[in-house]
């Protein structure tokens, strides 16, 4: 997929909340490439300093909370487009920390709102092109195949801790199509699936990195259940050249698109792939749920988008192969490690 192009037009000022995580860096990464100012907020709950360059003469880091960063930004503070990727992060983190998951992706989410809607734009007019990122999540466990974006979704009961992460994100949606709706806020909703690449951790729950740390160490792999439950994994490269061209077409705002590969692979064959790519001794341990996660847990059988709407919009085809994926990932392990 080609890279994002650079021009001849105003260098452009970007924000990007989260910016110092695994989607936010690589994201960073790209605006530098094409030549935008990057101001990055991110309080480092799971984001790291080091995915972002140390030096940059375009880049701006504020280590903060998001509400404080933007309650600090002066009158003449303004930004051309904002990416909006500052969450609590994965289901595994949101069944640990429930309570600071939760506030952190409803209440960022509508200050960062508030924000963009109020904030007049370099050109004069008011409210700032941004991009909310969603996730596959607020599917829920629907057991329809693929996920279009105007399904509907299923959750189970409030009781069941899992279902808040997918409940939060459903909200942030709700909160961005009303600000598209009642201001004409220049709004995209991107739900992520299963984005994978270099520069992501296994501490909260993510498979591969997790599965690719132990190929290295040719340790055990641990499979939850009988690995049948499917996937499909897009590399984080492919995904970061989609967000600034769905920011830019103006039939895009207001509207929700799914964003990662439609290919999927079971969790076995996943972990048969990375011990086969890396050339691992690594062994295949299958747990069951009962003893890797609290009662009532609820895994998806498959999780597969339905992508036409994007290929419509931005002719969107992921072009990095899941073998390559699992190389970097371990590269870059390689790299920290040293």
């Amino acid at each position: 997929m080609p890279t994002i192009a650079q021009t001849d037009r105003p260098t452009r000022h970007a924000l990007v909340t989260g910016g110092a995580g695994f989607i936010g860096s690589h994201l960073t990464d790209a605006l530098l490439a094409r030549g935008d100012h990057v101001t990055v907020v991110d309080n480092l709950w799971t984001g790291r300093r080091a995915n972002l360059p140390a030096e940059h003469p375009r880049l701006r880091f504020i280590e903060a909370n998001l509400r404080d960063a933007l309650a600090a930004f002066g009158a003449g503070e303004s930004f051309d487009e904002v990416y909006h990727l500052a969450a609590a992060v994965g289901v595994g983190l949101v069944m640990a920390q429930p309570i600071r998951a939760i506030e952190t992706n409803v209440e960022e989410t509508a200050a960062l709102l508030r924000f963009v809607a109020a904030r007049p734009r370099r050109d004069g007019q008011r409210g700032i092109p941004t991009l909310i990122a969603s996730s596959s999540e607020v599917y829920g466990k629907s057991a329809k195949s693929p996920f279009s974006e105007e399904d509907d979704a299923v959750y189970g009961p409030t009781t069941v801790g899992r279902w808040s992460y997918a409940c939060s994100k459903a909200i942030d949606e709700y909160l961005a199509l009303a600000y598209a709706q009642r201001d004409a806020l220049p709004v995209v909703v991107v739900r992520f699936f299963n984005t994978v690449g270099p520069r992501q951790v296994g501490e909260y729950g993510m498979v591969l990195p997790r599965f690719v740390h132990a190929a290295r160490a040719d340790e055990p792999l641990t499979v939850y259940g009988d690995g049948s439950a499917s996937r499909c994994f897009c590399d984080v490269r492919d995904v970061v050249q989609a967000l600034p061209r769905l920011l830019e077409a103006r039939a895009c705002h207001g509207r929700v698109f799914n964003l990662g590969s439609d290919r999927p692979i079971t969790i076995a064959t996943l972990a048969d792939l990375v011990v086969r790519t890396l050339g691992s001794r690594s062994t295949i341990r299958r747990v069951p749920y009962s003893e890797a996660f609290p009662a009532g847990f609820e895994d998806l059988k498959q999780r597969q988008p339905d992508l036409a709407r994007i290929r419509a919009a931005i002719g969107f085809a992921p072009a990095i192969p899941l073998e390559r994926t699992i190389q970097d990932v371990a590269s870059a392990m390689e790299a920290v490690r040293a």
